[in-house]
């Protein structure tokens, strides 16, 4: 369970916390993109041997698995956040 902030006097603000927050998960979400986007061709591992494109496949996914990671940890807090939005019932 992740732990999420809390939003309180002698704390650091709701706009603050989601701010930081939102901006780190666009951030994350932006680098996910971009390797998404990264060229991973087997014709430029071939001459390292045979397996060479596979394990740089794997590795490429692992590095992206890893970012999904944070964007969902991300995303869990800033769900918290927006939780405890003050006046929420008002909107």
């Amino acid at each position: 369970m992740t732990i999420i902030p809390t939003i309180h006097l002698n704390g650091t603000g709701y706009d603050t916390l989601y701010e930081e927050y939102n901006a780190a998960y666009g951030a994350v979400k932006k680098a996910i993109d971009a390797m998404y986007d990264t060229t991973c061709n087997g014709r430029d591992y071939y001459v390292q041997g045979g397996s060479a494109y596979y394990r740089a496949r794997d590795e490429r996914q692992a590095a992206i698995d890893k970012l999904s990671k944070v964007k969902d940890y991300l995303a869990e807090v800033l769900m918290g956040i927006i939780d405890q939005k003050p006046d929420r019932d008002r909107l």
